[in-house]
């Protein structure tokens, strides 16, 4: 037997039903999830970030779901650490791992294609801070454009924690973000993968991101953002992610909630257009649709078993 370990990475835009088939995977395979999503991380935002439900966990082992603070940021290379350690824990008991999410940055740190960037010195992360404060998302994501054009075409200009981390590292190391993702990681594990993508066509995905978001904000979502706010300024790493700028400006006061769940909607089918094409790169995924659970058991069946 190969000494290797054998992991599962199912990946996909938001709102292809990530959650649903990984569960029948870990169930079907002796399987635990672990987190590969950048939103999922955060505490106290489950309606929000779409993280599994009570019931969802219940039906197998979770990890790596909602245990960061919110005014902490997660950079790519710490959370592969975490995600590694925590592969090597399933593996060791016999368990198949499965790495589930859409952040594509996470799923290559994990599997090694992103070197270990060194700390960026809390002087530089201040100064860096200080600007985006006094010019704004707009100014912050023309200057990542000018210094590394590949990174910035990835992220939205009001992502504050992924600009500026980009912004950080090229000033802490005097090299552009996109350098360290291309150079890989020699001390990643050596794992024998089994990569596998959900997608639909786009028109069906917004369909299924309009219902989302509307249950979302008849789900807590709104409450949890309230709850955060009062306890954290809006712009911490945590309530960064789409939705959150969207539903601060509704409990601001600047706009109504028809008009924050209308960018949150167009937020989101653009980010999901983003992760369609950083996957659609991947050479080695294996693509299904939404509900093909046969498929994706009957090929992760014969790739467990060694076959094609």
């Amino acid at each position: 037997m190969s000494a290797r370990t054998r992991v599962v990475c199912l990946a996909g835009a938001t709102g292809t039903g990530k959650t649903a088939a990984a569960i029948g995977l870990a169930r079907a395979f002796g399987g635990e999830v672990i987190n590969v999503d950048s939103r999922q991380v955060y505490q106290s935002l489950p309606v929000l970030t779409a993280q599994p439900n009570d019931g969802e966990r219940a039906a197998c082992p979770h990890h790596l779901y909602g245990d960061t603070p919110l005014d902490q940021p997660v950079a790519a290379g710490d959370f592969a650490v975490r995600a590694r350690a925590c592969a090597a824990d399933i593996a060791g008991r016999g368990r198949l791992p499965l790495f589930v999410g859409g952040t594509g940055l996470y799923f290559r740190a994990i599997l090694g294609g992103l070197a270990p960037i060194p700390p960026v010195p809390a002087e530089v992360r201040a100064a860096v801070a200080a600007d985006w404060d006094r010019l704004g998302p707009a100014a912050m994501h023309a200057r990542l454009a000018e210094r590394d054009p590949d990174y910035a075409a990835k992220i939205a200009p009001a992502d504050r924690q992924r600009v500026t981390r980009a912004l950080e590292v090229e000033a802490a190391t005097g090299r552009v973000f996109s350098d360290w993702h291309r150079q890989g990681d020699p001390a990643a594990p050596d794992y024998d993968v089994i990569s596998l993508g959900l997608a639909l066509p786009l028109e069906e995905l917004a369909h299924r991101l309009a219902r989302r978001i509307e249950a979302m904000a008849a789900g807590g979502a709104v409450e949890e953002v309230r709850a955060a706010l009062d306890r954290y300024p809006p712009d911490v790493p945590g309530l960064s992610g789409i939705g959150g700028p969207e539903l601060t400006a509704y409990l601001s006061g600047r706009c109504g909630l028809g008009q924050a769940k209308s960018a949150w909607l167009t937020n989101t089918r653009a980010y999901a257009k983003r992760q369609r094409t950083w996957f659609r790169k991947e050479p080695d995924i294996v693509w299904f649709g939404p509900g093909d659970e046969a498929g994706l058991l009957d090929l992760v069946g014969k790739r467990l078993e060694g076959g094609a």
